[in-house]
């Protein structure tokens, strides 16, 4: 059976490696959620109302959002109410298990839908980290042994189409590609009819960055939609949103907005090792239940990681 595209590309880089790039990137999160709680905690035996109070703090801090926030000091709550936890390291584990599940309630597994060749599409505003992650995707699924081709779609930046082309380079695959102000729709085209007749595995279509409040831009977005799937019926297999995780709360407004233009598939969250925001996953995965895909932790091609949630939240506690 063939592996799904975001399995981890080694076991034994998860069991080691993995987790230790993942732990790492997520350092300032991790001071800012862990490091809080180590403080409200010290020299506290007790579990009561006003620790339970400097720990929404905490978590507001960190970026988990108003309603995330809310839903977890309430299961706490009501374990406290119910003798479940009665210390300190009960009440660390039980928030844990709890922000865990946060992350993956509602979630939808990968699509599984495409034929011998899948389409994903990739939308996100400038400055995202959008064709950075298109090249590292590229990388890991080469690695896996699949056949990757790329469509170089942003064609508003010649800029985009030159840094997709030495991706393409780099990683010894093709690059589909017009001059700067081409049809963005027509590579699209392109792309897609040129991965299926040479029978690509993956076909990865950037697009131009879209401020999602610019509804001509979101207009052409759709367009380049509609003609992918004139070309193969079904696609865009996935539509995958980049989000730059250094913007907070402000990621959910325009993830919402993207999705009823697009109806996401998942996202990607990038630039997570910059920002102490990384909280902000189980706001947005509450918010608009979509699945995280993959998180960016680095500058490394092997710092994009399958988003696991488990050791994400294992991760933003690691001492």
């Amino acid at each position: 059976m063939e592996r799904a595209l975001t399995d981890p590309v080694e076991t034994e880089e998860k069991k080691g490696g993995f987790f230790a790039r993942l732990k790492s990137g997520l350092s300032k999160t991790r001071d800012t959620l862990a490091g809080g709680i180590d403080q409200i905690v010290h020299g506290r035996a007790d579990v009561d109302d006003a620790l339970l109070e400097e720990l929404e703090e905490v978590l507001l801090l960190a970026d988990v959002g108003a309603g995330a926030t809310a839903d977890l000091l309430a299961a706490l709550k009501k374990e406290v109410a119910q003798n479940r936890i009665r210390d300190q390291k009960e009440m660390l584990e039980s928030l844990k298990e709890h922000m865990a599940r946060l992350l993956t309630e509602n979630v939808s597994p990968e699509s599984s839908e495409a034929g011998p060749t899948k389409v994903i599409l990739i939308i996100g505003v400038n400055g995202s980290g959008k064709t950075t992650t298109i090249g590292k995707l590229a990388r890991r699924w080469k690695k896996e042994g699949k056949k990757v081709l790329l469509g170089a779609g942003d064609t508003f930046r010649a800029a985009a189409i030159e840094q997709m082309r030495v991706w393409a380079e780099r990683e010894g695959v093709p690059c589909i590609h017009q001059k700067s102000g081409a049809d963005p729709s027509a590579v699209a085209y392109d792309a897609v009819q040129a991965g299926v007749a040479r029978g690509m595995d993956v076909v990865i279509v950037d697009t131009a960055g879209r401020l999602q409040t610019n509804q001509n831009l979101m207009e052409e977005l759709k367009k380049v939609k509609r003609v992918i799937a004139k070309v193969l019926p079904g696609a865009p297999h996935e539509t995958l949103l980049v989000l730059d995780a250094s913007i907070g709360q402000n990621s959910i407004s325009q993830a919402r907005l993207f999705h009823e233009a697009m109806g996401i598939d998942g996202l990607v969250m990038t630039k997570l090792d910059g920002t102490g925001k990384g909280g902000v996953l189980f706001s947005i995965t509450r918010e608009l239940k979509l699945p995280v895909r993959f998180i960016g932790i680095g500058e490394k091609a092997e710092d994009l990681q399958p988003f696991d949630p488990a050791a994400f939240v294992e991760a933003l506690f690691a001492r």
